[in-house]
């Protein structure tokens, strides 16, 4: 026994990244309720008359002398005339309950650039913002082109990325398995849009912030997909979301985009988790 821990442990040693950053803390804030979703549009092949309710998330990253983002939310008002919510409070003031000013953010990691993701960069001003390369290089292009696929994004988003480029705030995250910062550390693949990522945060345990490359838990319980860029990309999800569970060793330390339960799971007090 002991010499298959010390093999396992090896091998855990050569396929995970050894943690490099400070310990950091994370929270997850809720700024707003989605009552009566429709389960079948977060799990792929789930009942189409079951119903779930949701929460609208912004997760908090502190330590290291950064206070990190992952997700910006939304404000602009056409969004709330599609999707009705309750409970709303506008991202930069839901993260003052936490203790942190909107101009204290330092960073800004974007998972995707869905309206309910990428619609409040314009909320902390002094935030470096973070995407992968080839999300910018779509949304900002390809995706407006005929053929291209726009939905779920805003073109004051796009717009708002455009202008934060050439002011210099924004960083270009290339591919798969990269340090943003110490300790931090982006992955791609489960192709929620474009070029979505997802996050590791190093650490004694590690825990992974899926957003919405994976919806809820019941994703990993079932192995079943969330929404994809398209049908073809199911396969890459599930993928993903089983590799999620290896970088952060449990499945009880991946945590989904839109799930309640992560408010249970996790000492909460009003809207704010302690996830570690």
């Amino acid at each position: 026994m002991r010499k298959f821990l010390f093999l396992f442990g090896a091998i855990l040693a050569m396929v995970l990244p050894a943690a490099t950053g400070p310990e950091y803390s994370i929270q997850a804030i809720r700024y707003a309720n989605s009552p009566g979703d429709s389960v079948a549009d977060l799990v792929m092949g789930a009942p189409k008359d079951e119903k779930v309710d949701t929460v609208f998330v912004i997760w908090l990253i502190r330590g290291g002398g950064h206070n990190i983002l992952f997700d910006s939310g939304f404000h602009r008002e056409k969004w709330f005339k599609y999707f009705p919510m309750t409970d709303y409070l506008r991202p930069d003031e839901a993260v003052k309950l936490a203790g942190v000013k909107p101009d204290e953010v330092t960073d800004v990691v974007i998972s995707h650039a869905h309206w309910d993701h990428m619609g409040g960069i314009d909320l902390f001003s002094r935030a470096t913002v973070w995407i992968q390369k080839e999300e910018f290089r779509y949304y900002t292009g390809e995706a407006w082109q005929a053929g291209g696929q726009h939905g779920g994004i805003d073109p004051e988003d796009a717009e708002q990325l455009v202008r934060l480029n050439a002011e210099g705030r924004l960083r270009l995250v290339d591919g798969d398995s990269v340090e943003i910062l110490p300790g931090v550390r982006a992955y791609t693949g489960a192709r929620h849009t474009y070029a979505s990522q997802y996050l590791r945060i190093e650490g004694h345990p590690p825990f992974v912030l899926a957003s919405d490359n994976c919806y809820l838990y019941r994703n990993l319980a079932e192995h079943k997909a969330s929404a994809t860029f398209s049908e073809a990309d199911y396969a890459a999800n599930i993928k993903n979301q089983a590799r999620m569970i290896e970088l952060a060793g449990s499945a009880e330390r991946v945590v989904p985009g839109h799930d309640a339960l992560q408010f249970n799971k996790f000492p909460t007090q009003g809207r704010i988790a302690k996830i570690k």
